[in-house]
């Protein structure tokens, strides 16, 4: 088609296989918007195309993605605001006979599968950011792992006592992100081998998760941060473990020297006791 449609916040080109959004980075776009920059959507990534009116004398074309086939959409599980869905582009009123005509060559190109799960990621995972300071800590991704480093001020006592934490991407099953539009938000990454009910219920007392509050963590941050590490989880799930790969559960000696390091200087100033101390050592010790 090659053809470009420019609405309010948005521009979308459309190619022969896919539709290419790019995002406005001006002061009024949202935030989110900004921080994705552009984003190309396969006709094969889409469920449906719909027509509607909008607020104020616009209309809205929207892209609605296929369950499955976008990590950010995945990771969002519906908690966008309409304003923020970065598939809906907001027109102008007197564009709609136009914007009815491309909805139109859109849906004709959707195949059968459309109503159906994708069984794979088709869209492209953000490319960032890769770390966002959260209330508690801060949280940092390179593609094979993900770093939790916790702050003095907002950590709880069960967060320093765990010490900072590294999670390979092959030790993880998913994440769980909760908006910090709502009270209580947080980022949880999910571990293979426990069950909901062997992770604290508490965000604030899971090693696995940091939390959110005002001005921490917000959407166009930990949003695309939490789509990019579930993108790298499913691409692990995906990939075979390359022969003379470390043992699944095993971590890097030089890591686990760290984490004794930061648990003895909860030691010695006196937030962490005998018992636990020596326990939490032990546990260290065997993960070697």
């Amino acid at each position: 088609m090659g053809d470009v449609l420019a609405g309010i916040h948005a521009t979308w080109e459309f190619e022969t296989d896919a539709v290419l959004i790019r995002f406005e980075r001006g002061i009024r776009a949202p935030k989110l918007f900004q921080s994705l920059r552009e984003r190309r959507i396969p006709h094969e990534a889409l469920a449906s195309v719909t027509l509607s009116p909008g607020k104020r004398g616009t209309v809205v074309l929207h892209a609605v993605p296929r369950a499955g086939a976008d990590p950010l959409m995945e990771a969002a599980a519906g908690q966008l605001k309409e304003g923020s869905d970065p598939y809906r582009l907001v027109l102008p009123a007197d564009r709609e006979t136009l914007a009815e005509y491309y909805a139109d060559e859109l849906r004709a190109l959707l195949g059968p599968e459309a109503a159906e799960p994708a069984n794979r990621f088709l869209v492209a995972a953000p490319e960032g950011p890769l770390q966002f300071k959260a209330y508690d800590g801060k949280a940092s991704f390179d593609n094979g792992q993900v770093a939790f480093r916790w702050f003095w001020t907002g950590a709880s006592s069960a967060k320093w006592k765990a010490g900072d934490q590294t999670f390979s991407v092959r030790e993880l099953s998913g994440v769980e992100w909760r908006s910090p539009d709502v009270f209580d938000g947080y980022l949880r990454l999910l571990r293979r081998g426990h069950a909901g009910d062997m992770q604290p219920a508490q965000a604030d007392q899971d090693p696995a998760a940091v939390v959110f509050g005002l001005g921490y963590g917000p959407v166009h941050e930990s949003l695309p941060f939490a789509a990019a590490v579930l993108a790298a989880v499913r691409a692990a799930d995906a990939a075979p473990v390359p022969v003379g790969a470390v043992a699944a559960g095993r971590r890097d000696p030089a890591d686990i020297a760290e984490r004794i390091r930061h648990l003895g200087e909860l030691h010695q100033a006196g937030l962490v006791t005998d018992e636990e101390f020596a326990a939490k050592k032990a546990e260290l010790l065997a993960e070697l």
